[in-house]
């Protein structure tokens, strides 16, 4: 009977096309043995799929220089598939898992995280599965927090020390050093990412455990919004995201129409739950220009700006029926910022 590939990882990147240089938004699901491609997240059938054995991976990739977060896939046939992420967070975590998953495949090993269950001696009765589940419950679960370290702001995490908090107030385990072990466990088990150099040293193995039980120590739900902004000076303002009930963030950009092709100043206020942007006219009225529904979309950098009568700090949204909006933000940081944000409600949101 044949072995069911494990999923190892999923969500939309920009492809770039076989034939034409065309790159578009692709669902895009990482194997165990191959990454399969779906034009849209609902659709059953793959538009493709890439064999990982014999392939290697390379990032950064700079053979499109006006593209930002591309890696390059070349196959055993020496086929180049390129990928594009929104950040270099999301670029560095498939390509970890892709690099993993060929390694696994020339061991003639199974795709794992990096301990199991026997190596952290767990009691078989405990299903981290549901556990997980519940540590990510609403209203009695562990509170997603914005955080600042070292001038970096670390958007939907925890400390070390609110998990472990947890486990025992919820009598998970008897005391924290229990608590380290099914910390360690959910780690390892890909429940649960480091954050911040702290955490990503321990995971590492360069501490004693591979979960810290620290204030310091950063993590993250897997399939959460999690993104860092970082590397401010203190002049700079990055907490500029404001919630007042659905909205996220607020503030004025430049957007081309979709006619004429000219720009134009627009407000934007991003809302979760649904995922829409609206825009409207700077100079009032309450009712929105537009709105661009961004469930499912893909949010990138594009430093071609010139190519659309614009200098810099140039963003584009494609969205999830391949509507093409350009947006230009005021500053390097500023357009960083937005596109982040647009990337976790595109996730999140409905």
């Amino acid at each position: 009977m044949e072995r069911e590939p494990k999923r190892i990882r999923e969500g939309y990147l920009v492809k770039k096309g076989s034939m034409f240089n065309t790159w578009k938004p692709m669902w895009v699901v990482l194997l165990d043995d191959g990454i399969e491609f779906y034009k849209k997240k609902i659709d059953n059938s793959p538009k493709g799929m890439i064999p990982l054995k014999g392939s290697s991976i390379h990032s950064p990739c700079q053979d499109f220089g006006k593209r930002m977060f591309v890696f390059k896939l070349t196959t055993a046939k020496q086929q180049d598939h390129f990928f594009q992420a929104a950040y270099l967070e999301e670029r560095d975590a498939w390509v970890r898992d892709i690099k993993k998953a060929i390694q696994c495949i020339e061991g003639g090993q199974r795709f794992a995280r990096k301990s199991t269950r026997k190596s952290i001696r767990l009691p078989e009765t405990i299903n981290l599965s549901a556990l997980y589940l519940s540590m990510k419950d609403s209203d009695k679960g562990i509170k997603e927090l914005k955080l600042e370290k070292d001038k970096k702001v670390f958007n939907h995490c925890f400390t070390g020390s609110c998990v472990i908090d947890w486990l025992v107030s919820s009598n998970a385990i008897r005391n924290r050093k229990e608590g380290l072990m099914l910390a360690s466990s959910l780690l390892n088990e890909g429940y649960l990412q480091p954050a911040g150099d702290t955490s990503k040293n321990a995971a590492e193995g360069l501490t004693d455990t591979p979960f810290l039980d620290l204030p310091d120590a950063y993590y993250y739900f897997a399939d959460s919004g999690f993104f860092c902004e970082g590397n401010s000076s203190d002049d700079d303002v990055i907490l500029k995201e404001e919630f007042r009930g659905t909205v996220v963030k607020q503030g004025c950009l430049l957007k081309q129409g979709h006619r004429r092709k000219n720009w134009k100043v627009r407000k934007f206020v991003l809302r979760e739950d649904p995922a829409y942007l609206h825009y409207y006219d700077p100079a009032g009225g309450e009712d929105p220009l537009g709105a661009i529904h961004l469930r499912g979309c893909v949010v990138t950098a594009v430093e071609d700006a010139k190519k659309h009568d614009v200098d810099t700090n140039l963003f584009e949204i494609i969205t999830a029926n391949e509507v093409h909006y350009f947006l230009q933000a005021a500053t390097p940081v500023e357009r960083t910022e937005w596109i982040k944000a647009i990337q976790v409600v595109s996730r999140t949101g409905k």
